[in-house]
């Protein structure tokens, strides 16, 4: 793989990065073949796995773990906090309270004495994002945490979070991880230029628009999905928004055969060819899945390609409003003046 810089770091990473989330419970419950997966992705070149606490409830920390015994130093290990972990209500979130006590839980999982990257899984509307720097400042000059990244921010949120680093003097976020694909293409107007002005790392989740650029979703088999982690509304087929994705698929598909190339890898090179993205997130259940992730980023697509493409999906736009993570807060009842 050619590998590519971690923004200004000075990391070297590859086009696509492991991500964890169907480790465990919420996807592939047989430990031992979630290792095998995670092996081969590293003997296949991959230096970047992403997981989460919450993700099957810590269950894939300890999978990817285990995977890493002996193989810790070929990784650039990342992992995400902020989402509810039980029913306690400071069991979540920015906090202080919450970082300082999760980072060791974490740790312990994944069987590390370090994170080569700590993320925030979401911004959140009551915590000010200094008190949340200033704990991750902390575990960084205690060697406990290497680089500091956030994950669904708002192209303000982050210059917020960059302007609050420099003021207080603490540690800066080097990465963002927003979603991006060929149907979720909002941070194409302005977070991934915000980025890019901030020298930050790009680290895009669900290039396979969580398996709608799959090809499993057409029109003639359009059922949904069965899975924990998939919210019920990006993949309710009644919708007009994902009637409209089914269409779009069908296009998408047809230019994919055009250009002698699966509609995944199409999926995926289109996203690890954007200037502004360093690396795609891909998460594989089975082996098979990561062998057909794999061959993707050997893709360039020609501009008459990329530009039948914006004909479909126009660039900015994300087809469906459920699957985008930004604006949660800022749209809910209370945030508008009716």
């Amino acid at each position: 793989m050619q590998y590519r810089p971690l923004g200004r770091t000075g990391v070297q990473v590859s086009p696509l990065t492991l991500g964890a989330m169907m480790f465990g419970p919420w996807g592939n419950d047989d430990r031992q073949d979630s290792i095998r997966i995670i092996h081969r992705a590293l003997d296949a070149g991959i230096n970047v796995v992403d997981t989460a606490d919450v993700y099957s409830a810590g269950a894939s920390e300890e999978i990817v773990g285990e995977a890493l015994q002996g193989r810790r130093d070929e990784v650039f290990l990342a992992t995400k906090f902020f989402m509810p972990m039980d029913d306690d209500p400071n069991h979540r979130g920015g906090s202080r309270r919450w970082i300082i006590r999760e980072v060791e839980e974490s740790l312990r999982r994944l069987r590390t004495d370090h994170l080569d990257l700590y993320q925030v899984h979401r911004p959140s509307p009551d915590t000010d994002v200094e008190e949340t720097l200033g704990a991750l400042t902390d575990l960084v000059r205690q060697g406990k945490v290497r680089y500091i990244g956030s994950s669904s921010f708002s192209g303000s949120q982050i210059v917020e979070a960059q302007w609050a680093a420099r003021e207080r003097n603490l540690e800066r976020f080097v990465t963002e991880q927003p979603p991006y694909s060929i149907l979720v293409r909002g941070i194409e107007s302005d977070v991934l230029p915000t980025v890019q002005r901030h020298g930050m790392g790009t680290l895009t989740y669900s290039p396979l628009s969580g398996g709608w650029l799959s090809g499993r979703w057409r029109k003639d088999a359009a059922s949904s999905p069965t899975s924990s982690a998939r919210p019920s509304a990006r993949f309710d087929m009644s919708t007009p928004a994902n009637q409209r994705k089914l269409d779009l698929v069908e296009d998408l598909a047809q230019l994919a055969d055009q250009a002698g190339m699966p509609l995944l890898e199409l999926a995926i090179a289109f996203v690890v060819n954007h200037p502004g993205v360093t690396s795609a997130i891909v998460g594989p259940r089975t082996m098979e899945q990561l062998e057909s992730y794999l061959p993707a980023v050997e893709r360039t697509l020609p501009a008459d390609v990329l530009d039948r493409i914006d004909e479909i999906v126009a660039p900015g736009v994300t087809v469906n409003p459920d699957d985008d993570s930004y604006g949660v807060h800022e749209l809910a009842p209370a945030a508008r003046r009716r």
